[in-house]
């Protein structure tokens, strides 16, 4: 294997990458430095590849890559797919061909053994099969030598961004005592508006927007869609209004088809988010380069998939303070 180790800085090795969210909330606390990340998808890799020039981006399905071929590194990282966890995907779990895909990082972390790894997954991961698959997972990962502790976290209560987002984080340490020392991060108040991620006032292209005579359910979102102050989405049949002031969590199968993007009534007319506002409520930076060569629905897609930045943020900055030896109190 390739040493790769950073002065001043942890390395990090990623999998399943997708645009780098994880890698980008490490990144951001200053502690850590992405060397590494595999992503397989092709419209993923390019927006991942404008954004973390100075990592090798290995755009190659993990089953063909061996685990010499992985620069040594202090961390591991990865959001494992969880279409085979979620209830989207029928909760097939490791029947699914993706459930295999968690053993395919496995074989890394047993080949690296970095000090500490990140595993991020959908909130069902814990029920799944009544609770045999997280079992299987927890087991596979103290079976070599991980110590680990788990949490499920919403971002709305601890990313301060207004998205209705639970996933479960696993954090794991090859040493018990930092293990022990890790705690994840404390709940913080919601301060974050929709207004602070949604640009209810500029004009946007009309691609977005819902108008009469445009879409056949048009006269429902009217009758329906009043006020700013509420997400909106399009249910096949009727208007579902989320009142709660957050937006609802964002999937990946916006992509597949306009009417699963949030609806908001803006100053210009009733519209759909943009791929930069759907950023936006996962957390990403406002430099955070959405390339123009990827299309509208792959940019949905790959923000439904990704992860709350500032949560991450908030979670490597705890594991940082483990690994420096600091009390993460």
């Amino acid at each position: 294997m390739v040493e790769n180790k950073l002065s001043n800085v942890f390395s990090v090795a990623s999998f399943f990458g997708g645009v780098g969210g994880i890698d980008l909330g490490f990144e951001q606390t200053g502690e850590f430095k992405t060397v590494y990340v595999n992503e397989f998808d092709s419209n993923a890799l390019k927006t991942l590849s404008a954004n973390f020039a100075d990592a090798k981006i290995d755009g190659r399905d993990i089953h063909v890559v061996k685990e010499s071929e992985v620069p040594i590194v202090d961390v591991m990282i990865g959001g494992f797919p969880c279409q085979a966890f979620s209830i989207a995907g029928y909760r097939k779990g490791f029947d699914d061909s993706r459930g295999d895909l968690f053993f395919e990082m496995l074989r890394m972390i047993k080949s690296n053994r970095p000090k500490a790894i990140l595993l991020e997954n959908v909130k069902n991961l814990v029920s799944h099969d009544k609770g045999n698959t997280f079992r299987v997972i927890k087991e596979s990962l103290n079976a070599n030598g991980y110590y680990i502790k788990y949490k499920v976290l919403n971002a709305k209560d601890y990313g301060n961004i207004p998205q209705n987002r639970e996933r479960i984080y696993i954090v794991g340490f090859a040493d018990q005592k930092m293990c022990d020392q890790f705690l994840f991060p404390e709940p913080i108040p919601l301060t974050k508006k929709l207004t602070d991620v949604i640009d209810y006032h500029t004009q946007q292209d009309e691609v977005f927007y819902y108008r009469d005579g445009k879409q056949p359910f048009y006269n429902a979102l009217a009758e329906t869609v009043r006020s700013q102050d509420t997400i909106y989405q399009w249910r096949r049949q009727y208007v579902r209004a989320n009142k709660s002031g957050v937006v609802p969590t964002l999937t990946a199968n916006m992509g597949t088809g306009g009417h699963n993007v949030p609806i908001i009534l803006t100053d210009t007319g009733i519209r759909k988010l943009t791929p930069r506002e759907a950023f936006n409520v996962m957390g990403f930076p406002a430099d955070f380069v959405l390339p123009a060569n990827v299309a509208r629905g792959q940019l949905y897609k790959q923000a439904g998939n990704s992860v709350v930045v500032p949560v991450i943020y908030r979670i490597a900055k705890n594991i940082a303070k483990v690994l420096r030896g600091v009390d993460n109190e």
